[in-house]
C-alpha cells in the first residue's frame, strides 16, 4: 500500500473561514471560530485521514496589514506556514470578492508558492449567485494560476469532500507522520487555553479580546480520572479586569462554565477548571507570552 502524508496550509484574510474549514475536515473542534477577526493566533495543526493519505492542516492566522507587534508575529506565522507546506489553499469569501487584502495576498503568493500546488477555495458560496462566483473565479485566476479552483461552504460542508479528495491525491508519498487517532499536534494545554480564549472573545466586545491572552498554568491528573486545569487570563489594564469579571463575577463564571463544558466534551472526562485574571500592562511586548501562543517574538516597535 502506498501511503501519502504532507502539510496543507490554509491561508486567507481574517474571517475567510479557515478555522471553520479545518474543524469540518478534521471532524473535531480544534481551532477558534468566532465572528471577530484575527482570533487564530497560533498555527494550529489539524490531522485528517483520506484513504491512504494523512493530511496535516496548518490553520494560519489571517493575513492582514499589521499594526502592532502581535499583528506582525501573526502575519509572519501565516506566511511561514504557507512556506513550510506541501500544498497551499487560499480561501476567499465569495460575497467580499477581490478585496485589497486578497490582492496583497495574491501579490505575495508567488514567493511562497514555488514548487507547491496551490488551490483556490471560494468560500461562503451560498451568499452569492452562480454568475458572480464564476466571474470572481476568473478574476482571481487571472491574477494567479491556481492548480485547481473549488466552490465551497466550509460551514455547511458543500464542496468540502471534493477539496479533501484533491488534497489527499496531491500529497507526497511517504509514511504517516502522526498516530492514526491523533487530530491535532497542538499541546492539549494550549488547546485548553484557546478554548477559554474563544469563550472570552464571544462574550466580550470591541477591542478587549485582542488585549488579552490565556495561558494554562498547571494541569493535574486526578485519581478519579478527572483533570484539574488552572488558567491565567492576562489583561493589559485594571479596567479590563473588571470587564472580564463582569457584574458580581457573572462574566468570568459564564466563560469558565462554557470552557469547562467544551473541554469535558473534547477530553471525554470530567474537568475542574479554575481561572484567575492578572493585569500585566506590558504582556503584548513579552517574549514569553508569544512562546505560549506558538508565535515568534519579533524585535521592533
Amino acid at each position: 500500500m502506498t501511503t501519502r502524508a504532507g502539510f496543507i496550509a490554509l491561508i486567507g484574510e481574517p474571517n475567510a473561514g479557515k478555522s471553520t474549514l479545518l474543524n469540518h475536515v478534521v471532524g473535531a473542534k480544534i481551532s477558534i471560530v468566532t465572528h471577530k477577526v484575527q482570533t487564530t493566533r497560533a498555527r494550529i495543526r489539524g490531522i485528517a485521514l483520506e484513504g491512504d493519505s494523512q493530511m496535516i492542516f496548518v490553520d494560519t492566522p489571517g493575513l492582514f496589514r499589521p499594526r502592532r507587534r502581535l499583528d506582525r508575529a501573526m502575519v509572519a506565522a501565516a506566511w511561514g506556514g504557507a512556506a513550510d507546506a506541501d500544498v497551499i489553499v487560499l480561501l476567499v469569501e465569495a460575497h467580499r470578492g477581490m478585496t485589497d487584502g486578497v490582492g496583497r495576498i495574491l501579490d505575495g503568493l508567488p514567493d511562497v508558492a514555488r514548487g507547491r500546488k496551490v488551490a483556490l477555495a471560494i468560500n461562503k458560496i451560498d451568499r452569492v449567485k452562480s454568475a458572480a462566483l464564476l466571474g470572481l473565479a476568473g478574476e482571481l485566476n487571472a491574477r494567479f494560476t491556481f492548480d485547481e479552483t473549488f466552490m465551497i461552504s466550509a460551514e455547511k460542508g458543500h464542496g468540502v469532500n471534493d477539496l479533501r479528495s484533491w488534497l489527499a491525491r496531491g500529497l507526497p508519498e511517504g509514511p504517516w507522520l502522526y498516530p492514526e487517532d491523533q487530530v491535532a499536534d497542538l499541546p492539549v494545554r494550549m488547546i485548553a487555553a484557546e478554548i477559554t480564549r474563544e469563550k472570552l472573545t464571544l462574550r466580550l466586545h470591541q477591542e478587549l479580546p485582542y488585549q488579552l491572552t490565556v495561558e494554562t498554568e498547571s494541569w493535574q491528573e486526578r485519581e478519579d480520572g478527572s483533570a484539574r486545569i488552572d488558567q491565567v487570563i492576562y489583561v493589559s489594564r485594571d479596567g479590563h479586569k473588571g470587564i472580564v469579571l463582569g457584574k458580581g463575577g457573572e462574566t468570568i463564571k459564564a466563560v469558565s462554565r462554557a470552557a469547562r463544558e467544551e473541554l469535558e466534551d473534547f477530553l471525554g472526562r470530567r474537568v475542574h477548571l479554575f481561572t484567575q485574571i492578572k493585569v500585566r500592562p506590558g504582556w503584548l511586548d513579552e517574549a514569553e507570552r508569544y512562546s505560549e501562543m506558538g508565535l515568534e517574538f519579533r524585535d521592533g516597535a
